[in-house]
């Protein structure tokens, strides 16, 4: 007995950690912030960078882990998409903590045309303020960020709903183009 109850308040003291060092990050990117660089490899260990984007849209989504059931909704209907996308002037990059392996698989069942990046460290979904540190478990949030040609942040996603998402940010992108050329 007197283990169970240790067990149950190391479980409640962690949880309580992992909360308050999650809630006490905020998105302190704003819309018109130039998007942090980045130089992460894909499944196939060729380097991506930022400017590699310059010129174009970029749909700059971090995800938490492969092959998992919100993520790979999420995934597949920007694979289902990625015409609309590309339509538009927009390439699709997913990152999240996992390795370039695992991108590879993921990427292989599900036939993902798009840049999976792993970011090990997290580096890169921190300078995005998209990284979720529970001390002992590290792993990306849910956010998207959508970036203009001239390397701008011009949309940012926090609260993703899987299902509709891809649509979303193609609606969005529309909306985006049409102000700028209005102008």
């Amino acid at each position: 007995m007197t283990l169970k109850l240790f067990f149950y308040t190391v479980v409640l003291l962690l949880v309580f950690l992992g909360y308050r060092s999650y809630s006490a990050t905020s998105i302190s990117l704003k819309i018109g912030d130039d998007a942090p660089s980045f130089s992460l490899n894909d499944a196939t260990g060729q380097t991506h960078y930022l400017s590699d984007y310059a010129g174009k849209y970029l749909v700059l989504y971090f995800y938490p882990k492969d092959d998992t059931p919100g993520c790979t909704k999420e995934a597949c209907n920007f694979r289902d998409d990625v015409a609309q996308f590309e339509k538009l002037g927009a390439k699709v990059v997913g990152i999240s903590l996992d390795s370039s392996q695992s991108h590879a698989a993921f990427s292989v069942k599900h036939h993902l045309p798009f840049p999976l990046l792993a970011d090990s460290n997290g580096t890169v979904a921190d300078s995005y303020h998209a990284l979720t540190n529970f001390y002992i478990l590290k792993m990306a949030k849910r956010h998207t960020f959508v970036i203009n040609p001239a390397g701008k942040i011009v949309k940012i996603y926090t609260d993703v709903d899987t299902s509709n998402h891809s649509q979303k940010i193609i609606a969005d992108l529309k909306l985006i183009q049409n102000e700028g050329t209005e102008h």
